[in-house]
C-alpha cells in the first residue's frame, strides 16, 4: 500500500457521551461488550446486567461529566489527532474516526469511506498498549463491520505502538513540562507517578500483554531522564473483581507517608484529555493527594494534538507501511 492515491487514515478510540443525555446509553454499550467487561452469569445475561448497571451508575457519571462541561472531549481530540496526522502524511490521506461505544461508530466511518471512494486505509488504534479488552474489541468491531459494510476495502492495522521512539519522546516532553511546574530547588526530588487504566487481574493472568506494554513505555520514558524516582499505579478500578495493583490512590498515600515533596502524575495509557484526566485525576486524585499530605500534586499535560505527537503518529504510519505488505 502506497500513499500516492486516496488513503483513509482511521483512528479507533473508545468514544464518550456527547451530552448528559447520552451518558446512560453510552454506559450500556460499554457494559454490554463482553470483550471489555465480563459480567457474571455468562453471555446470555450480559445485556440485562448492562441495562441495570448503566441505569444504576448513570446519575453519578452524569455529575462527573457535568463537572467537565457536560460531555466527553474525546471525539474532539481524536478528530484533531486524525486530521493533524493526515496533514503530516500528505493531501492524499483522508482522516476518519471510528468510536467503539458512541458516535461515530465503525459503520458510519466505513460508509463514509465508501461514499468518498476510498479503497485503501490504515487503521490505527489510539490505545498504545494492546489489550483484548480495548484494542482487541475495537479491532474486532471494525473488522466485523467492514466485512459487512465494505468488504472491498483494502486495509492494514497498527495494533500497538507502546515502544515507538517518537511517541516516547513526545511523552517525555510532556513529563518535562510537568516538572517545570515545581520549584527548581525540589524539582529533582519530585517522584513521577505514572497512572494507567486498570484491567481486571484475570486478563493479565490469562496472558494479556497490557502490563508488559505499559511497563515498557514507562521504562522507555524514564530512560530519557536518567536516575530519578518513579512509581506506577492503576486507576479507574470499580466493581467486585480483583484488579491490577497497586491502585494509584494507594501510591499517592505511600508518597504522602514518605513525606515526598510532591508528585507529578503522568496519565500513561491515555493519549488525550477525557473524563479520567479532567475529572478523576484533576479533581478526585488532587483532593486525595491533599488529604494524604502531599505539598504539591501536578499533572503532566496530555499529548492531545501537540505537534511532536502528531509527527510521531505520522512517522509510525510511514514505518508500518514500509515494513508490511498489504
Amino acid at each position: 500500500m502506497e500513499l500516492d492515491k486516496p488513503t483513509g487514515l482511521v483512528f479507533l478510540n473508545m468514544g464518550g457521551p456527547d451530552s448528559l443525555r447520552a451518558v446512560r446509553p453510552f454506559l450500556y454499550n460499554l457494559f454490554a461488550d463482553r470483550d471489555l467487561i465480563q459480567l457474571p452469569a455468562g453471555a446470555l445475561l450480559q445485556k440485562p446486567f448492562a441495562f441495570l448497571i448503566s441505569r444504576f451508575r448513570a446519575p453519578k457519571v452524569r455529575l462527573n461529566y457535568a463537572s467537565i462541561g457536560g460531555k466527553s472531549p474525546l471525539l474532539e481530540w481524536t478528530v484533531k489527532q486524525a486530521e493533524g496526522t493526515a496533514r503530516e502524511l500528505g493531501e492524499q490521506v483522508k482522516p476518519f474516526v471510528a468510536m467503539r461505544y458512541w458516535k461515530p461508530r465503525a459503520e458510519e466511518c466505513l460508509r463514509r469511506m465508501r461514499q468518498e471512494g476510498i479503497t485503501q486505509a490504515v487503521v490505527l488504534s489510539l490505545y498504545p498498549h494492546y489489550t483484548n479488552a480495548t484494542t482487541g474489541s475495537s479491532l474486532k468491531d471494525f473488522e466485523t463491520t467492514a466485512a459487512r459494510v465494505y468488504p472491498e476495502l483494502n486495509y492494514t492495522v497498527i495494533r500497538e505502538w507502546y515502544d515507538w521512539p517518537a511517541y516516547l519522546d513526545a511523552l517525555a516532553s510532556r513529563v518535562r513540562e510537568g516538572l517545570e511546574k515545581f520549584h527548581e530547588l525540589v524539582r529533582d526530588e519530585i517522584p513521577i507517578l505514572f497512572s494507567a487504566h486498570a484491567l481486571p487481574q484475570k486478563f493479565i493472568d490469562d496472558g494479556d500483554p497490557y502490563l508488559e506494554h505499559v511497563l515498557c513505555t514507562v521504562r522507555g520514558v524514564m530512560d530519557r531522564f536518567g536516575d530519578r524516582p518513579w512509581r506506577l499505579g492503576f486507576q479507574s478500578r470499580s466493581g467486585p473483581v480483583q484488579w491490577m495493583e497497586p491502585d494509584t490512590l494507594e501510591v499517592i498515600d505511600q508518597l504522602g507517608a514518605e513525606h515526598a515533596p510532591g508528585a507529578l502524575i503522568v496519565p500513561v495509557s491515555f493519549v488525550s484529555d477525557h473524563i479520567e484526566t479532567l475529572q478523576e485525576i484533576d479533581f478526585e486524585m488532587r483532593m486525595h493527594a491533599e488529604e494524604a499530605g502531599l505539598p504539591r500534586f501536578e499533572r503532566a499535560p496530555s499529548l492531545n494534538d501537540r505537534q511532536d505527537f502528531l509527527a510521531a503518529l505520522a512517522g509510525l504510519v510511514k514505518h508500518h507501511l514500509e515494513n508490511s505488505r498489504c
